[in-house]
């Protein structure tokens, strides 16, 4: 081969070269930009949610059960599937913890990402299978939003809104004030949603109220028994879930009226 035939086969081999690194440079970058999306897509909720149960002293075995089956109930329920699937994203992210002192509260069931019908019964067959994992030790609502708030950031999930819901039958009485948590909470853009049970103190929902819900569009079912338990919380689920996010009036205004399970209002606020 004579030198200029060298050159121009050296030449055609650069060119060859760089046109096949500049190829494979551009199929990584597509397929990293798929991927990005991908991952966009997977990531993506229209809630990420809370549902802290109480297993404070006052909660026996028999209502312990009676607040299990109720989560396990709703979540078995179309209603509630057909609330998820009526948002943008189609899907929202759960967990559950039990609660009761100041430094006693433990995540029971991890996030679940919820877009199926599968998917939902699947969380309904975990939070069936979780005991009771606490026992005693005050009623602290407040360490109960604390401990609620470090869960978020255990997730890939985002969402256009978090919410901590809060089942529980009495007052906060351990721990630092409740008002205190909450507030941390709504400056933080976290909401509280309140599911009092009224069977002990049939003024829960009241303290609830002006206590520990907070942020926009937050809220209060009452269930007046835990018998009745189950009803309420699937009208609380689905309310969270399917929000349209109106503004609603403040806590500490009179509360606004709305159908509601225990055959009063339902109490709506927004944060302190």
């Amino acid at each position: 081969m004579g030198v200029g035939s060298m050159g121009h086969w050296l030449l055609a081999t650069c060119a060859w070269r760089l046109r096949r690194i500049a190829l494979l440079g551009l199929l990584s970058l597509a397929m990293a930009i798929v991927g990005g999306h991908r991952a966009g897509a997977q990531s993506g909720v229209d809630l990420q949610l809370v549902l802290a149960v109480d297993v404070s002293g006052s909660v026996s075995e028999a209502r312990f059960e009676l607040q299990k089956r109720g989560y396990v109930a709703a979540f078995r329920n179309p209603r509630l599937l057909q609330a998820i699937q009526s948002g943008s994203q189609q899907r929202i992210a759960v967990t559950m913890l039990q609660w009761t002192g100041p430094v006693l509260q433990v995540q029971v069931v991890p996030w679940r990402l919820i877009s199926t019908e599968a998917s939902m019964h699947a969380l309904a067959d975990a939070i069936e299978a979780v005991p009771r994992q606490l026992f005693g030790g005050g009623t602290s609502i407040s360490g109960a939003i604390d401990y609620a708030m470090s869960l978020f950031a255990a997730t890939e999930a985002k969402g256009a809104r978090r919410v901590i819901d809060i089942s529980g039958d009495g007052s906060n009485n351990r721990g630092r004030p409740v008002t205190e948590a909450r507030d941390d909470a709504v400056k933080a853009g976290v909401s509280i949603n309140g599911l009092p049970i009224l069977a002990l103190d049939p003024e829960l929902d009241q303290y609830y109220l002006h206590n520990v819900i907070g942020g926009p569009g937050a809220f209060v079912v009452a269930a007046a028994s835990y018998e009745t338990f189950a009803d309420a919380i699937l009208k609380k689920l689905v309310t969270e879930i399917a929000a349209a996010g109106a503004p609603l009036q403040r806590l500490g205004q009179a509360p606004v009226a709305a159908p509601s399970y225990r055959g009063g209002p339902v109490r709506l606020g927004e944060g302190p």
